[in-house]
């Protein structure tokens, strides 16, 4: 897999870098938000920790995805900003939070 960035906008008042890319996945299947995460992270040259993907989308029979992500200047401004759902999505905060105040735990 190949990560081509499309547009890259900085973003200075919510501090980070707005990015959409393709990512080329010749005779490959469609690559996981954490494999574009670390190519994107690897691009930019920053850690993967940094990098929030929003959303990723493949066309069938096409050999690539495009996607937009999100590059923050630090992981507490990621933590703040993004909902949790894409944190959770991302592999920066786990669901178990969520389970316990259902389960009366907390």
């Amino acid at each position: 897999m190949k990560i081509e960035i499309k547009s890259r906008e900085e973003n200075k008042l919510l501090k980070r870098v707005e990015v959409h890319y393709r990512a080329v996945h010749q005779k490959e299947k469609t690559p996981s938000r954490d494999e574009a995460r670390n190519q994107i992270a690897a691009n930019l040259q920053v850690p993967k920790d940094l990098v929030i993907i929003d959303y990723q989308k493949s066309k069938f029979g096409k050999s690539y995805t495009e996607g937009y992500a999100k590059v923050y200047q630090t992981k507490e401004d990621a933590m703040a900003l993004e909902p949790d759902f894409l944190l959770i999505r991302n592999g920066l905060k786990s669901k178990e939070g969520d389970q316990n105040a259902k389960a009366g735990n907390v």
